[in-house]
């Protein structure tokens, strides 16, 4: 009996083995990486992978449109609407003691300073509301002191 290593037969039965063992290992192993490759649960081949892939980027690419519109509408509404508030308590009756801090001048104004500065002056015996419109941030009627005060709050609110 020959040795098994000096057969030239056996030595190519176990090269072949080893190359055998070899090659399944890395086809194991390429399998493994294709499926995890594949997006789709039902994906039996790399093209409907892309199919699917393809699929879900043109969906995200019409969500990301249609985002962007809401977005720019949302953007406008927001430019007008109340930004900043600011009120100013007060007493304009300084010297006689009616009326305490019960008096106020509030500011509302948008981003682009638009608003109203709503005004309230108590007394004892009656209280008076008054409203000046705000455009640009400026107002056509004269303010006073607390009215300016709380205009300049405001628009210091907005930056």
């Amino acid at each position: 009996m020959t040795p098994l290593l000096e057969n030239p037969l056996a030595i190519l039965v176990i090269i072949l083995l080893i190359t055998t063992i070899v090659l399944l290992v890395m086809v194991i192993s390429m399998h493994r990486k294709l499926k995890s490759f594949l997006v789709d649960v039902d994906s039996r081949n790399i093209a409907e992978s892309l199919v699917s892939v393809s699929t879900d980027l043109r969906s995200l690419q019409s969500f990301k449109t249609e985002l962007e519109t809401y977005l720019s509408g949302v953007e406008k509404r927001l430019r007008k609407s109340v930004q900043s508030v600011h009120t100013i308590r007060f007493n304009p009756f300084k010297g006689t003691g009616g009326g305490s801090n019960q008096s106020f001048a509030t500011t509302l104004i948008t981003e682009e300073g638009d608003g109203v500065i709503l005004s309230s002056l108590y007394s004892r015996d009656h209280v008076s509301v008054f409203a000046k419109p705000i455009k640009k941030h400026v107002t056509e009627h004269e303010l006073s002191e607390e009215e300016g005060e709380s205009l300049e709050n405001a628009q210091k609110g907005l930056k």
